[in-house]
């Protein structure tokens, strides 16, 4: 029993952790607040993380895991709402980890291990919408202009990347607290799932689409 104590208390720091810089940013939470928060000593704390980017490292890596295992789902969409379940998930697992977003270009200037494997997720997230993209018209909901799908795919990935930070600064104070949530989700996949509108081959399924985002709207 003794030996599962540690890995216990590593997983109380990185959940609060994660709290705590989802709420507040990154930058604005020191590892002293953590411990606190914890009711921890700081020396606790620095044996299982050594320092503040060790333990956004980890953080970081638990989300990479998560979401490139989510992106592999893309290929399965069939239809509009295929896509629409597939995105709003996609800003649900950001969401969770949505201080990576809110301070991202910091946090890459500062944490190596966040520069170099960033891009990959990325990479990954643009060629998941592409394959979202082809999947789509494979089964003839969308025109099948490949040609277009790589700008159109980079664009989605864009409004994906940075959705967060927009709201953040429409509204710094309250953006990042969780009752934001429902609202801050469906405007992003709102505007990304509109990208598509133009494509789409029939009449009934961009009406589809259109009661998809007008619900968004009103909630």
């Amino acid at each position: 029993m003794a030996k599962k104590a540690p890995r216990r208390t590593a997983e109380r720091i990185a959940t609060v952790a994660l709290d705590l810089f989802n709420r507040y940013g990154e930058p604005n939470v020191s590892t002293t607040l953590i411990s606190s928060e914890l009711n921890i000593s700081p020396g606790n704390l620095y044996y299982h993380f050594p320092a503040k980017d060790q333990l956004v490292s980890h953080l970081f890596d638990n989300y990479k895991d998560r979401i490139l295992k989510l992106l592999e789902a893309s290929q399965d969409v069939k239809d509009v709402e295929d896509a629409w379940f597939f995105l709003h998930s996609l800003f649900e697992h950001i969401w969770d980890h949505r201080f990576l977003y809110r301070d991202l270009n910091d946090l890459l200037s500062k944490n190596r291990h966040l520069e170099t494997h960033f891009k990959n997720i990325l990479e990954a997230q643009t060629a998941a919408l592409n394959h979202l993209l082809m999947a789509l018209a494979r089964q003839g909901h969308i025109r099948n202009e490949a040609a277009t799908f790589t700008t159109l795919s980079a664009s989605m990935s864009v409004v994906v990347t940075y959705w967060l930070s927009y709201e953040y600064v429409r509204n710094p104070r309250h953006a990042m607290e969780p009752e934001s949530a429902g609202e801050a989700l469906a405007r992003g996949a709102r505007h990304v799932l509109l990208l598509l509108a133009p494509y789409l081959e029939h009449a009934d399924e961009r009406a589809h689409l259109m009661q998809l985002t007008q619900a968004y709207e009103v909630n």
